[in-house]
């Protein structure tokens, strides 16, 4: 007897655990717009909380429910946690539409749930969706439903755009370009480079102004001689590209004697004189003959003279004629 009623205590308590954890599960629907026009399309939401030791399973919602609401897709089940640990939410929801006006009752969808082994279901609530049609002006008399569409745009009616678009970009290069050199304090804009003298012709000119100067007749021999093998430095710079600005005048010798090819023996002699000359007078102090320092001169002038590059013109083209008495180039 005794064991009789622990049995039905027991099942009674389990009745009452399952009646209390069903009256914890909640079902609900839901549209994201309860009134659409007609043919729109809206979103039926089925959301369901329970215990997570309790097993859901969604209900099967028809391709058409109440024969004038269509189901278009419907989405994967999404679970998310609530604040409570043992509990979970369940969403579920469906792209419907409607083409009949009207008020459409959405009747309740049940849930089926497994407590333990013990099978129960749960509904949601129902929900209403309100159709409407499009309001008609019959006093305006036949009328277009959208306005017709515009003829594709030319490239007569582009290209001002096109047009103002770059203009915008070239001043806008413009100002940052003025302020990039502005910072570098350069000039906005600066004048073609005039193209560079030959090296012989401005060598030329400086021995020219070193004669007309005559500064060993007044006495003053070691600028004269600095001058004279500034000059003929400079011009071997860029003349042979060999930086004798930098180099000893035994070194700057050493340069044309690696490459024989470069001057003749007796142009070496004239450079190897007026240089070996000079640093006598510049470091030790000799002073030399006028005709020394009139013979620097002279061997500057041949020096350059004789090494210099000389510019090639261009011949006229050889004109013939042919068996009609016509000019023709001979190539």
């Amino acid at each position: 007897m005794k064991i009789k009623r622990k049995i039905f205590l027991f099942f009674l308590l389990s009745l009452v655990s399952s009646a209390v954890i069903a009256q914890r599960i909640k079902a609900t629907a839901s549209l994201d717009s309860a009134n659409i026009l007609l043919g729109d399309q809206v979103k039926l939401f089925l959301e369901i909380n329970h215990p997570k030791k309790v097993d859901i399973t969604f209900p099967q919602v028809p391709d058409t429910i109440r024969g004038n609401i269509e189901v278009l897709q419907q989405s994967e089940i999404d679970t998310f946690e609530m604040d409570d640990e043992t509990f979970q939410k369940q969403i579920q929801s469906y792209l419907i539409t409607c083409f009949d006006s009207g008020s459409h009752r959405i009747p309740p969808f049940w849930f089926k749930i497994n407590m333990d082994g013990r099978i129960d279901s749960i509904p949601s609530n129902g929900v209403t969706l309100n159709v409407h049609t499009i309001p008609i002006d019959t006093t305006r008399g036949p009328t277009d439903i959208k306005m017709p569409y515009d003829a594709p745009v030319t490239l007569k009616e582009v290209i001002p755009y096109i047009l103002g678009i770059i203009l915008i970009g070239a001043i806008l290069f413009f100002i940052l370009y003025s302020i990039k050199r502005k910072k570098q304090n350069k000039p906005i804009f600066t004048l073609p480079k005039k193209p560079k003298e030959p090296a012989h012709v401005i060598a030329l000119r400086e021995l020219d102004r070193i004669k007309d100067e005559k500064l060993w007749q007044q006495g003053k021999i070691k600028p004269f001689y600095s001058d004279v093998t500034e000059t003929l430095r400079t011009y071997i710079e860029d003349r042979y590209d060999i930086p004798a600005m930098e180099k000893t005048s035994d070194e700057t010798l050493d340069s044309f004697r690696f490459r024989r090819d470069l001057l003749k023996e007796k142009t070496f002699e004239n450079l190897s004189r007026i240089l070996k000359l000079a640093d006598l007078v510049k470091f030790a102090k000799y002073t030399p003959l006028p005709d020394d320092n009139n013979m620097t001169l002279v061997d500057a002038y041949f020096f350059i003279n004789d090494t210099k590059e000389e510019v090639k013109e261009a011949k006229p083209p050889e004109v013939a004629k042919d068996d009609e008495g016509e000019d023709v180039e001979i190539k």
